[in-house]
């Protein structure tokens, strides 16, 4: 049982890790999305649209991998947003078991 347990707990660790590093990136684009609107056309030239370019350039890249050829490449960071989204409510319901599941009075 305590390996069971340990196993348990190692794998909600995992999930709180991944859990942050999805918010980290949600955060980011949506950051570069406002910036890009405040910004205008003078974005490019922002260095703070630049650093949040940086990862959502990433972003966007393996996003386009992963759509299919018919989505459009200007609709690329609203697909990539939607998947963020979709990741992030798996792990919600991920975590959600696995603290359900070590709550569980037989767990202990």
């Amino acid at each position: 049982m305590p390996a069971d347990i340990a196993t348990l707990e190692m794998a909600l660790r995992a999930v709180v890790i991944l859990k942050g590093l999805n918010e980290l990136l949600l955060l980011t684009l949506i950051a570069q999305g406002v910036l890009a609107l405040l910004a205008g056309r003078q974005r490019h030239g922002n260095l703070i649209y630049n650093t949040f370019n940086l990862v959502g350039a990433r972003v966007f890249a393996v996003c386009r991998r992963i759509t299919p050829a018919i989505v459009l490449d200007r609709h690329i960071p609203v697909v990539a947003t939607f998947w963020l989204l979709l990741l992030e409510l798996l792990l919600i319901i991920a975590k959600i078991s696995l603290v359900l599941e070590l709550a569980a009075p037989g767990a202990k």
